[in-house]
């Protein structure tokens, strides 16, 4: 990315925090659905015809979560509420303080939107997407991607709103991911399409939903470290510069200076990071890697181990494996005191 484009990525000082946010989670390194409560508009008449976009924010950076984030609202104010209105657009166009601002109304329980628009979010964690994506059955991003969309709409729709359309934009072909949407709700119409967050605006809201939340979440990662060096600050004599990471994305100076000097030479960084990213894996593996960590296969190590074999010498006899479980068999004769 340009330098124009990474600044637009960078979070805002004053982002909002949007109900979505659990901090206490994000901080665990754990993923988690939030969900608002369904619109006065949808639940005074739950047979209200609803359209519904989904889109994500943070695929690519190296620090901090990936959001996925789901909107709907009665079918027929898509148009006119979202984008003549409100002006929704694709996150990447909108600034960062027209984000937070559409983020808020829509939180504001007397606003226009609140009343009419229902969204949940999906935080899927840096811990767990490297973790998936490091496991010996790799669990890859499209994947995860598909599993943390999929449940929010099945949940949305079994809460009781009545789905007639849905927009996504695209994970991978349009044509494969639509077909599959397809065979879960055939009586649904199901568009998936690339840029759809700049086509439709209910994909648009989901967009800002997503990245607000994104954002926040990123500002949640970087309490502890900006807390480190308040601490710093207080110990020390004249003031220290804060420590800054940037949009988190592996392009952006700020976030790969910061992963250098903020790198433990042997357990890398918190659950902020991801360690499948090649940014990450370069710094704790490659050729400049301070400490470099082997884990040596034993020699004996076949993968055919037994839990029996964790209780009996393999120089005993063979035996009755379940008889000899705890070393003694039970036909023998115990002293009784």
């Amino acid at each position: 990315m340009d330098t124009q484009d990474i600044e637009h990525e960078a979070p805002p000082s004053d982002v909002f925090m949007a109900p979505s946010i659990y901090k206490s989670d994000i901080l665990a390194g754990k993923s988690y659905s939030h969900f608002s409560p369904i619109p006065s508009q949808i639940s005074d008449d739950m047979s209200t015809e609803c359209v519904l976009g989904v889109d994500e924010a943070g695929r690519g950076p190296v620090l901090g979560p990936m959001v996925y984030a789901l909107f709907y609202l009665p079918l027929e104010l898509q148009q006119s509420l979202l984008a003549e209105m409100h002006h929704f657009d694709d996150s990447k166009v909108l600034t960062r303080e027209v984000r937070s601002d559409l983020m808020r109304k829509l939180c504001t329980t007397d606003s226009d939107l609140h009343k009419a628009c229902g969204w949940a979010t999906r935080l899927l964690s840096a811990q767990d997407i490297s973790a998936h994506m490091l496991a010996p059955a790799q669990y890859n991003l499209n994947a995860q991607a598909m599993d943390a969309t999929i449940p929010l709409i099945k949940d949305v729709m079994a809460k009781g709103v009545n789905v007639k359309e849905i927009y996504i934009d695209t994970i991978g072909r349009p044509e494969v991911y639509q077909k599959k949407l397809e065979r879960i709700w055939p009586t649904v119409r199901i568009t998936v399409a690339k840029k759809a967050d700049s086509l439709y605006p209910v994909v648009s809201a989901a967009s800002v939903c997503a990245k607000v939340s994104r954002d926040a979440a990123l500002e949640v990662c970087y309490e502890p470290y900006q807390a480190s060096a308040a601490n710093e600050d207080d110990d020390t004599e004249g003031s220290k510069e804060d420590i800054v990471w940037g949009s988190g994305y592996p392009s952006d100076v700020r976030t790969s200076t910061w992963l250098k000097q903020n790198m433990d030479p042997v357990f890398g960084w918190g659950n902020e990071c991801r360690f499948s990213w090649g940014t990450a894996k370069e710094l704790l593996e490659g050729k400049t890697a301070d400490v470099k960590v082997d884990w040596p296969v034993g020699d004996d190590d076949d993968g055919n181990m037994r839990m029996s074999d964790f209780f009996a010498s393999k120089n005993e006899a063979s035996g009755d494996e379940l008889v000899d479980w705890f070393g003694k068999r039970v036909t023998e004769e115990m002293e009784v005191f």
